[in-house]
C-alpha cells in the first residue's frame, strides 16, 4: 500500500453506479436467465472504462473497476462456487423490522433489486470453480486504467463472514466450520487479486452491521466472540499475501436508517485491530457516528496500519462541502497522530447492489471531487504550506 509523505490521498470503497443495460444483465444472470454474453463484455467494458475515467477527472489517486462487473459486492459470490443452492432467509437488519415505513420507502424506490435478502444457501461442500471471472474483472479494471496516471489500483473481495451471513449455512456442522470452508475457497480469489498486482480490499461489513441483523440475539461479549471467529478466518484467507497489500473495510450497512442498533467502533475496534491487515477503512461521516474517532484514541491505532476515514455520505445526494471534507480529515489525522497514515475516502460503496443507489449518479461524481478538493486544503494545512 503507497502511503504519502507530501499530501493527503484519496480512494472509495469500491462500488459505483451501474448504468440500467447492464444493471438489467447483471440480474438477469443472477436469476440464471440466459443472456448474451458477448453483450454482457461489451457493457462491462465500456462501464469500467467510464467509471475508470470518472474517478480520474474527481482526482481519485486509488481506484478501482467500480464492482461494475459484479451484481453485489458479496451476493455474486455462489456464481463461482459449487455447493449453493435453494434460498437463504436472511434476517433484516433492526431498523427495517422496527420502521416497517423504511420498508415500504425501499420497496418503492428499488423495485427492481438483485438477491440481497434471499441469496442462495451452503447446501454440500464448496468448491471454487474457476479463477477465470476474476481474472477477467482484473484484465478489464488494468486495461481501463492503464492510461490513468493513479497511484494505485485495488480490487474488492467480500470476506468468509459476510458471505456466512448472506448466504447462510445448511450443510456445514458449524458456523466455524462454515466460515473456514468459505476462507480455504475464497483464497483463490483474494490471491489471484493479489499476484496481479491489485492492492486487495476486503468487504467485512458483518464486523459491524451484523451486530443488528445475523448476531443479533448475542451478548455484546459473545458478538465480540464471534466477530472474532470472522477475523480469524479473514487471516486464513489472506495467509502470505504482505499485509501492507491488504485493507479491510467495516461498516454498519449502508443504508438510509435509523442506525440506532449500531455497535459502537470503540467494541470492536480491537477485534478490527487483529486483523493482518495494511489499513482499515471506516464509516465517519455517517451522522451515527461522526464521534467515533474517540475510539480510536482510547484504542490507538497500531503503528502498521493506516486509517481510511469515510469522509462524505454514500446515502445522501447532499454534496459536502470541501471545507467539510478537510475538516474530517483533519479530525482523522489528529485521531491517529500521523498525517502520512490517513487516506480520505467514503463512507461506503454507492452501487453497493444493483439497483439499489441511494445516491443520484452525477452527485456521486461531485462527492468525488468534493473528496480530493477537501484533501487538497488539509494537506495544505497539515504539510503547512501557503
Amino acid at each position: 500500500m503507497i502511503l504519502s509523505k507530501e499530501r493527503i490521498l484519496t480512494t472509495h470503497v469500491g462500488s459505483l453506479p451501474r448504468n440500467e443495460t447492464l444493471s438489467d444483465l447483471l440480474v438477469r444472470r443472477e436469476d440464471g436467465e440466459a443472456i448474451d454474453k458477448d453483450q454482457l463484455a461489451r457493457e462491462m467494458d465500456l462501464a469500467v472504462h467510464r467509471v475508470v475515467d470518472k474517478q480520474a477527472a474527481a482526482g481519485i489517486d486509488i481506484a478501482n473497476d467500480g464492482e461494475q462487473q459484479r451484481v453485489g459486492f458479496q451476493t455474486y459470490v455462489p456464481q463461482r462456487m459449487s455447493g449453493f443452492a435453494g434460498e437463504s432467509k436472511r434476517r433484516r437488519g433492526r431498523d427495517f423490522e422496527e420502521f416497517p415505513e423504511l420498508v415500504t420507502l425501499l420497496m418503492q424506490r428499488f423495485p427492481k433489486r438483485s438477491r440481497m435478502q434471499n441469496a442462495p444457501e451452503a447446501q454440500a461442500e464448496l468448491h471454487y470453480l474457476d479463477t477465470a471471472p476474476i481474472e477477467q474483472e482484473i484484465a478489464r479494471l488494468q486495461r481501463a486504467a492503464g492510461p490513468a496516471n493513479f497511484v494505485e489500483c485495488f480490487m474488492t473481495a467480500p470476506s468468509p463472514g459476510i458471505i456466512s451471513s448472506t448466504m447462510l449455512n445448511a450443510f456445514y456442522n458449524s458456523q466455524e466450520a462454515y466460515l473456514a470452508a468459505i476462507a480455504r475457497e475464497m483464497r483463490n480469489e483474494y490471491l489471484a487479486i493479489h499476484k496481479a498486482g491489485l492492492l486487495l480490499q476486503i468487504d467485512s461489513p458483518d464486523l459491524a452491521m451484523d451486530r443488528s441483523m445475523f448476531y443479533r440475539d448475542l451478548s455484546d461479549a459473545e458478538f465480540i466472540k464471534a466477530a472474532e471467529l470472522h477475523v480469524a478466518a479473514i487471516n486464513k484467507g489472506i495467509e502470505g499475501i504482505p499485509r501492507d497489500r491488504v485493507r479491510l473495510h467495516c461498516c454498519w450497512g449502508n443504508w438510509d436508517g435509523p442506525h440506532i442498533h449500531d455497535v459502537p467502533l470503540e467494541l470492536i475496534l480491537p477485534v478490527l485491530y487483529q486483523a493482518n491487515v495494511g489499513a482499515l477503512s471506516i464509516e465517519f461521516a455517517n451522522p451515527r457516528h461522526q464521534h467515533e474517532y474517540q475510539a480510536l484514541r482510547r484504542h490507538p491505532l497500531p503503528k502498521n496500519m493506516a486509517l481510511i476515514p469515510g469522509t462524505i455520505d454514500t446515502t445522501t445526494n447532499i454534496v459536502e462541502h470541501p471545507q467539510v471534507v478537510a475538516r474530517r480529515i483533519q479530525e482523522a489525522v489528529a485521531a491517529v497522530g500521523d498525517r502520512e497514515r490517513v487516506i480520505a475516502s467514503a463512507d461506503c460503496g454507492f452501487g453497493t447492489f444493483t439497483g439499489r443507489e441511494w445516491v443520484i449518479e452525477p452527485a456521486v461524481w461531485l462527492k468525488l471531487k468534493a473528496l480530493r478538493e477537501g484533501a487538497d486544503i488539509a494537506s495544505t494545512r497539515l504539510w503547512g504550506r501557503g
